[in-house]
């Protein structure tokens, strides 16, 4: 059993226990006291140190840089109490309209967070949604969207509310727009999926405490979901931190290991760690795994996952790993079971596709699996480190937005600390100018492949791009990324002059028309997303020139997918012409179309700059685009509904 599909299993569980049980709203009147003890909380999970866990406070008083650069991390902030400080959206008398059904009218009540809605549980009997008021008690995420939990006053079970919002844009969205999946139109129930989902990675030592609730759902027994701190935390990564703490009360203990240089072996410092097992403290929630049998699935729901950083990962849990592990017979039982498991979140080769499983990524890499040395060794650590070091000029909130990546390491020089030959004559090997974006060892071999966040995001997986993976396998390329406009052919005929790659055979569409194109116009959502995203990505347009991208762009305003479009409108808006170009990607139908049309004579009124009529491109003149055989391309679409679990 997966651990996506079955906590989704239990969350469905919780939804119909609540509803046998009768739960209503809780109209109690909002208090403006101080928040209560967390042992004193009955409503949502609370943060209880137990099992030698102690809280990060306790690190602070000794590691008070640490605790600095992690306190400004969006780790820390994964998961919060809804208070006036982490909750981001508005919610001073704001009617929300983008949700499923009747609009969300939102309240505040002194330093609380109301909402009134449609009950998303109702959707389990089938009966008409009932009207529901709740207190928003917890928050999910703080960099790009923010998901709000409720309380159900069903112990400590959420539900989740109908709408996300997005921080960047400052807007609110129906919760399914965020994601890259077919549209549905209505709301499904997420009650509980904190509790048995989100507790495994947004929080640390998550215990859901669920099997009373999973015994005897009807009888509707309390929830009494616990864990060692909300986010992500220092013992997510360290370990349990009692016993480091009552040992290094002693300060002869503290000398003596400082004078000796030895690690202490109260704690775990992933650091330390061969590269392998430090990449597995990222890995427990950075990768894609399995339960290995309905045993271990039972324990999780009960007290967490058993994976304490410094174990082998594989030994707690199934990681899945298409390329190595395919026949394995956990594998094939889940397959059994959800024969679209692996499409949802890798390629037909086994990459890796969606965001937030770099894990996976990493240990199909020749950086990882083919190094002979320990120090030569690709790991998480390589490139990001978790503290802001000191001799580091950026501030800690510069550094956290860029993704902890380690100072001087947002270029080239995270490559030729393995590879220093290509430090001299880097063009010898590229083909590029030396200071142009094709030298960049991440735009060739860590492409903008993996989609996630209403994003395109690089690719953890090391490769060097070929024609013959983008044919079989329908993923884009890294040259064909930032060479837009070119074919599959040009490709194929540069990477075989300059690094002798074998070419494979091409249709006439994949010889004649742009790979951008024909991934735009024939590819499913997910293809569609990253060329949409591609397209807005400016060394790209630098290179591929913009100008001709208006009408491929307005096309996506009237997708299927809401992700395509929206990614489709932020890039159109960085075209001439387009920076205040108003659009709704969640409005219906009609009112898309509209914009699409608006958009078109607009980039038809431009003046022409860089606008080209290269066939390639599907333009008949510098005006016009070839209609039929965009048509005809159309018409080749893969409209197979595609569901990519981020």
């Amino acid at each position: 059993m997966s651990l996506s599909k079955s906590v989704s299993r239990a969350s469905i569980v919780l939804g119909v226990s609540l509803l046998a049980s009768g739960a209503v709203g809780y109209l109690g009147v909002a208090s403006r006291e101080p928040s209560p003890p967390e042992q004193h909380v009955s409503y949502r999970p609370i943060q209880v140190n137990a099992d030698g866990y102690t809280s990060s406070q306790t690190c602070k008083a000794c590691h008070a840089p640490q605790y600095d650069a992690w306190y400004g991390s969006y780790h820390r902030t994964m998961t919060q109490v809804a208070t006036p400080d982490a909750v981001r959206a508005d919610f001073d008398g704001v009617r929300v309209t983008e949700v499923p059904g009747r609009p969300m009218q939102l309240e505040r009540r002194g330093s609380q967070f109301w909402a009134e809605f449609d009950d998303p549980d109702g959707a389990i009997s089938g009966l008409p949604s009932a009207r529901i008021s709740r207190q928003i008690v917890m928050t999910t995420g703080s960099h790009h969207q923010q998901v709000y939990w409720y309380r159900t006053d069903r112990g400590r079970v959420l539900g989740q509310l109908p709408g996300m919002y997005l921080i960047a844009e400052r807007r609110w969205i129906p919760r399914s727009a965020a994601f890259l999946a077919p549209p549905i139109g209505k709301t499904a129930s997420e009650t509980g999926r904190w509790n048995v989902v989100c507790i495994n990675c947004h929080a640390t030592h998550g215990k859901p405490e669920l099997e009373a609730m999973l015994i005897a759902p009807l009888e509707a027994p309390a929830v009494d979901t616990q864990v060692a701190e909300l986010g992500i935390a220092c013992e997510a990564c360290h370990g349990p931190g009692r016993a480091h703490v009552q040992a290094n009360r002693d300060p002869l203990r503290r000398y003596g290991l400082y004078l000796r240089g030895t690690a202490d072996s109260t704690i775990t410092q992933p650091v330390r760690l061969n590269p392998k097992l430090s990449s597995q403290v990222c890995g427990q929630c950075h990768g894609i795994s399995t339960f290995f049998d309905q045993q271990d699935e039972q324990a999780a729901h009960a007290a967490g996952l058993p994976y304490k950083p410094g174990d082998d990962l594989a030994k707690t849990r199934f990681v899945v790993q298409p390329t190595q592990n395919l026949g394995a017979p956990t594998m094939q039982k889940l397959l059994a079971s959800d024969p679209d498991y692996i499409k949802r979140s890798f390629w037909a080769d086994g990459m890796v596709r969606v965001s937030g499983r770099e894990y996976n990524g990493l240990i199909d890499s020749p950086c990882f699996t083919d190094a002979r040395e320990e120090t030569r060794t690709l790991s998480c650590f390589s490139c990001h480190t978790m503290h802001k070091r000191p001799e580091d000029p950026r501030s800690v909130g510069e550094w956290a937005q860029t993704h902890q990546v380690s100072m001087g390491l947002d270029g080239n020089q995270a490559c030729v600390q393995c590879h220093p030959t290509f430090k001299t004559n880097l063009t010898a090997h590229t083909r590029h100018r030396a200071d142009s974006e094709g030298s960049s060892c991440y735009n060739c071999h860590m492409p903008y492949t993996t989609y996630g966040l209403l994003k395109a995001l690089r690719s953890h997986q090391i490769s060097s791009p070929t024609v013959a993976a983008s044919v079989q396998t329908g993923r884009p390329n890294a040259c064909n990324l930032c060479h837009l406009d070119k074919t599959l052919a040009w490709t194929a005929d540069s990477l075989e002059r300059w690094f002798a790659t074998p070419k494979v055979e091409l249709t006439g569409d994949q010889a004649t028309v742009a790979a951008s194109l024909l991934w735009l116009m024939t590819g499913d959502a997910g293809q569609r997303a990253l060329v949409a995203w591609s397209m807005g990505w400016r060394p790209a347009q630098q290179t591929s020139g913009a100008g001709w991208m208006g009408p491929y762009l307005a096309e996506l305003l009237n997708d299927r997918y809401d992700a395509v479009r929206s990614i489709a409108y932020r890039s159109l808006r960085t075209l001439p012409g387009f920076a205040d170009f108003p659009y709704d990607f969640v409005a219906p139908p009609d009112q898309r179309l509209a914009a699409a049309v608006r958009a078109l004579k607009i980039w038809q009124s431009e003046p022409r700059r860089d606008r080209r009529a290269d066939r390639e491109l599907l333009f008949s003149s510098e005006d016009y685009v070839d209609m039929e055989a965009v048509g005809r391309l159309l018409r080749q679409r893969d409209n197979r509904q595609i569901l990519l679990r981020e």
